[in-house]
């Protein structure tokens, strides 16, 4: 499957990730958790060097070619980067958070997202905050790069969630 125009098809994007989170409750009303998540992406490493032949077919450096199916480009992932393991590692990128809630209703966030230079080289911070009314909530956070005339800069996000479970019970007949 492939969902570019391009002769040279690329994989779907997939990924791996492992997270922990753990939160201190501070008291009946404040609480304060931590997140760390860790992400690779499960698909073949471009090589930098390339022989693309008439057919459109690609051949890469050391006969890999770029007709794998979608499980094998998933499992060369872990071992395909021309760098070995120094560079199977640059590519997982890794975010950092904390939260800080008030009776479940208030919070104020902050962030960090790492991405090796030679990777994509996408860092920058997070900062946000959150409010929680019955079954509605909103979300806001903005992103603070740490490189200058990053693309990202100035990004705004903002969630409108609505929570169903908290109607809570079977209706009434």
């Amino acid at each position: 499957m492939t969902y570019t125009d391009s002769k040279e098809p690329d994989f779907i994007p997939t990924n791996l990730r492992i997270g922990a989170e753990t939160t201190v409750e501070l008291d009946k009303y404040n609480k304060i958790s931590f997140a760390l998540d860790l992400n690779k992406l499960l698909v073949p490493t471009p090589p930098k060097d390339t022989t693309t032949y008439d057919d459109g077919s690609v051949l890469y450096p050391g006969g890999i070619n770029s007709d794998k199916s979608v499980i094998g480009g998933i499992f060369s992932s872990f071992t395909d980067a021309p760098g070995g393991f120094r560079e199977e590692l640059e590519e997982v990128t890794v975010s950092a958070g904390v939260e800080y809630s008030y009776n479940k209703q208030f919070s104020l966030r902050a962030g960090y997202f790492y991405e090796s230079q030679n990777k994509g080289n996408r860092k920058f911070m997070t900062a946000g905050a959150g409010l929680k009314l019955n079954v509605f909530a909103l979300d806001f956070a903005y992103l603070l790069p740490v490189a200058q005339n990053h693309p990202l800069a100035n990004t705004l996000r903002f969630t409108l969630s609505f929570d169903v479970d908290a109607f809570g019970g079977q209706r009434k007949r």
